[in-house]
């Protein structure tokens, strides 16, 4: 039996602790059937109203493509993938939006980020395809995890997902190293696991560094270490970090524990504490690894990896409006 048939069991929402903000929307997709491979990555084209599903699997189309309204597109018919890991959509305000994703593969193509257009031909590949290194001239990654692309063509990458490197780099439009953290550890500025990466508004690199269960934030800039956050991931590490299209919340995945937090996202200046505001409890084994938000509707995306499938979450509006 498909996982969707058991939908009612797959998410409850916190009521008792929390208020409620999101909601499962329950039409999306129209065809779950379609989802047969496990399911890693989301991102959304909220202009063009399309929503990219990346899963892995023997002979299976590595992403889909679906409308934000839940119906089927198409697949794409690339060889070029292995093992898709993050999935980011660039320039979606422009004529030429463009898809990147991370390849943790260990075959010809893997260990790279590769970009695509919305269509799935291959653009470019940043890295060496099928190497795993730890090189900057030429690029070199190893498991590399997410890639955060901001409106500027400044590239923020985290590398990689339990391989030789544990590294937030930012490259240039030109694809230059302009700035680089890349030692393993626990102190600051050092990862175990980076394993997803988002830039807010006000000049700040958020990543979740999965194996020392925290968030880690730098000046976008500068690379200067911010701060950090580890008070609320004492049970389960965070997998995932976006923002509310409204700059208020940060929506945090933690796979083990099968939740989805939304944290207070401080304005400006120092972080502070944090401070979980609602959760999202989805059943045992659902396992989702990595979210994407609809910048126009507020509607959350998530990839799970134990249920097989993306989910579709749309916000209440509360007190006059959530966005």
């Amino acid at each position: 039996i498909h996982c969707r048939l058991c939908v009612s069991e797959l998410v409850r929402l916190i009521v008792n602790c929390y208020e409620p903000l999101y909601k499962l929307d329950l039409s999306w997709p129209r065809n779950p059937e379609l989802f047969i491979g496990e399911v890693f990555g989301v991102a959304l084209d909220q202009f063009a109203g399309v929503v990219y599903v990346a899963q892995r699997g023997d002979n299976v189309p590595k992403v889909l493509l679906f409308t934000t309204d839940g119906d089927f597109l198409m697949p794409w018919n690339t060889t070029t993938l292995e093992m898709p890991h993050g999935i980011f959509l660039a320039d979606a305000a422009s004529s030429n939006p463009t898809v990147w994703i991370t390849d943790v593969g260990n075959g010809p193509y893997g260990h790279c980020i590769k970009q695509y257009s919305p269509s799935g031909k291959l653009l470019q590949v940043l890295g060496t395809p099928g190497k795993a290194g730890s090189g900057l001239n030429p690029l070199q990654f190893d498991q590399p995890a997410e890639i955060f692309v901001h409106s500027s063509g400044e590239m923020y990458i985290v590398d990689g997902d339990g391989g030789m490197n544990n590294r937030l780099i930012k490259l240039s439009k030109e694809q230059e190293v302009l700035w680089i953290h890349g030692e393993k550890g626990q102190g600051l500025a050092q990862f175990y696991i980076p394993h997803s990466v988002t830039v807010d508004n006000a000049q700040r690199v958020w990543v979740a560094d999965r194996g020392n269960k925290r968030i880690q934030v730098f000046n976008s800039i500068t690379g200067e270490w911010l701060g950090t956050w580890g008070s609320c991931f004492t049970e389960d590490a965070p997998y995932s970090v976006r923002l509310t299209p409204d700059k208020k919340y940060f929506v945090v995945v933690q796979l083990n524990t099968n939740q989805i937090s939304l944290l207070d996202a401080p304005p400006v200046g120092l972080i502070g504490q944090c401070r979980v505001v609602s959760v999202i409890q989805l059943a045992d084994d659902v396992k989702p690894h990595l979210v994407d938000l609809d910048l126009k509707t507020g509607a959350l995306y998530v990839a799970e990896i134990g249920a097989q499938q993306a989910q579709k979450f749309t916000p209440f509006s509360l007190r006059g409006g959530f966005l």
